[in-house]
């Protein structure tokens, strides 16, 4: 009998506590990386993240929060930024690292648990949460806004882009605004510039799902 081409780990999830997600389907998330692209993984960044990098929406050190197989971080390394982007799946690192190599786009990606990055040891003016806010439940949502405050600097912008509760056809985990507003409250280090609605686009919605496009300043 030959071997699995993929190698199953005594602990398919590194040592730390899965999130809700990975609880709910049972799967890591670099398990969504085995077996041919996820369905976020549109083989392009997403249509919100360019339009903001046009309009100089990214400034300073770059930090792209559970970047995936790296098109987002890519784009935005593109421009002539300095760009990090972190995932728990290494699947995806890997993926993302050869890309960046195939293209000739210097951005670094770096293994990094959402809920400990203060562990990256560095600070950035510009964060980004493109698909992975709305993943977490109301639990883990403070850990993980507390963890964005730690490396993000002083009057720095963050950007969430999520699914949202509202239109037809939502995608999963939608969230409501007030459910933003409430993460990221000036108690816990932000204040919501603005909430407006978008699309996330992905490989099961032909004109993206409903999303929210989030600014949040750091105070």
């Amino acid at each position: 009998m030959s071997e699995p081409s993929v190698p199953v780990a005594d602990d398919p999830f590194g040592g730390r506590h899965p999130t809700s997600h990975e609880r709910q389907t049972g799967l890591s998330w670099d398990a969504s990386y085995h077996d041919g692209p996820s369905p976020w993984n549109i083989g392009g960044p997403q249509p919100a993240i360019v339009r903001v990098a046009s309009e100089g929406g990214f400034a300073g050190a770059v930090l792209d929060a559970g970047c995936g197989t790296g098109e987002n971080a890519l784009h935005v390394a593109s421009l002539g930024l300095s760009v990090l982007g972190v995932d728990v799946a290494q699947t995806a690192l890997a993926i993302a690292r050869g890309k960046a190599d195939d293209r000739g786009i210097e951005v670094e990606f770096e293994v990094a648990d959402a809920f400990a990055l203060e562990r990256v040891g560095r600070r950035f003016q510009t964060v980004l949460d493109s698909g992975l806010f709305h993943t977490f439940d109301a639990d883990e949502r403070p850990a993980y806004v507390a963890s964005l405050a730690a490396v993000t600097e002083h009057e720095g912008t963050l950007y969430v882009l999520c699914f949202s509760d509202t239109g037809p056809d939502t995608g999963p985990h939608p969230v409501s605004r007030e459910e933003l507003r409430a993460a990221f409250e000036p108690t816990s280090g932000w204040t919501v510039a603005t909430i407006e609605p978008d699309r996330i686009h992905t490989r099961y919605h032909d004109d993206g799902a409903p999303a929210w496009f989030a600014t949040v300043t750091r105070i």
